[in-house]
């Protein structure tokens, strides 16, 4: 074989290597295009409908352009209700609830990856069985107690709690990062006389900042959208937190969808922006990061 011929039957092959790539490429991208497409048509159905006339939420077949569109049921969706006291309360809940669980969480984290004790690993497991109890089984003792300390009809059972621990959950997570520090860094620390508290808040609560940022985003979402939990606890109009609030475009016989799902629209915004600015501390190599001292 010529040495030109072995020259063109490897371009082909090369060509025909490139194309099979392209091709595999754009069929993996459109499938994961229709899947993400899938994935934003409750989005994409919140927001038409935040557009549509009272009335024209459920007309068949539906139409995801609505007409007209009405952009003035934001405004009037955020006026309709006292969303800033609502917005006034659901800010008192995140921020305690945010330093409860990262001081709490962090310390019992730090407690069961650094510290020798007897009874650790069983108290350790014990924390962890906690995932296995729903919280609805949990539930009517939390009120039985919380009704005799007389805090209900109050903020404080929604963030009080989270400062005994942080959750069993947080407990983990922040544990397993911990426990990929090296111990050199706390023994080159008890060597220059810190104490554990020291070691604590100077040497490892600086290296642990990506997973204390991941506790504090799930902690962000879950105490800006939960109704469960204010639904049992406030009673009071005045004490009703923003997903709470939702329910005032509710009564016996109606619900204004519309308005619900503009001011729906408006209460995800901080979840998106608060993701998408903390969304590279997610999951980094603690290890290295320790290491490193970055």
């Amino acid at each position: 074989m010529s040495v030109a011929r072995a020259t063109r039957l490897g371009a082909t092959a090369a060509r025909s290597q490139r194309t099979l790539h392209v091709l595999r490429m754009t069929g993996a991208y459109l499938g994961l295009g229709a899947g993400a497409l899938i994935l934003c048509l409750p989005l994409l159905w919140l927001i038409s409908t935040s557009l549509k006339e009272r009335g024209h939420e459920f007309l068949v077949p539906p139409e995801l352009v609505p007409h007209p569109i009405l952009w003035q049921n934001y405004p009037e969706a955020m006026t309709a209700l006292p969303f800033g006291l609502y917005f006034a309360n659901t800010m008192i809940v995140v921020v305690m609830s945010e330093i409860g669980t990262l001081l709490t969480a962090s310390m019992a984290a730090f407690a069961f990856a650094r510290l020798r004790f007897p009874g650790r690993d069983f108290l350790f497991v014990l924390v962890l069985s906690s995932l296995m109890l729903p919280n609805v089984v949990t539930l009517i003792p939390k009120f039985v107690i919380f009704r005799i300390l007389g805090w209900v009809n109050t903020l404080l059972p929604l963030w009080v709690p989270l400062w005994f621990g942080g959750g069993a959950f947080n407990i983990f997570l922040i544990r397993q990062y911990t426990m990929t520090l090296p111990l050199e860094l706390d023994e080159a620390a008890r060597i220059d006389g810190a104490s554990n508290w020291q070691i604590y808040t100077r040497v490892i609560l600086p290296l642990i900042g990506p997973a204390l940022a991941t506790v504090a985003i799930f902690t962000f979402i879950y105490s800006w959208n939960d109704f469960l939990e204010p639904l049992i606890y406030l009673h009071d109009e005045t004490k009703r937190t923003l997903a709470l609030g939702l329910l005032g475009f509710q009564d016996l016989y109606s619900t204004e969808w519309n308005l619900m799902m503009a001011a729906s629209a408006v209460l995800i915004i901080p979840v998106v922006v608060v993701f998408l600015f903390a969304q590279r501390y997610f999951i980094r190599g603690i290890s290295l990061t320790g290491l490193a001292g970055r």
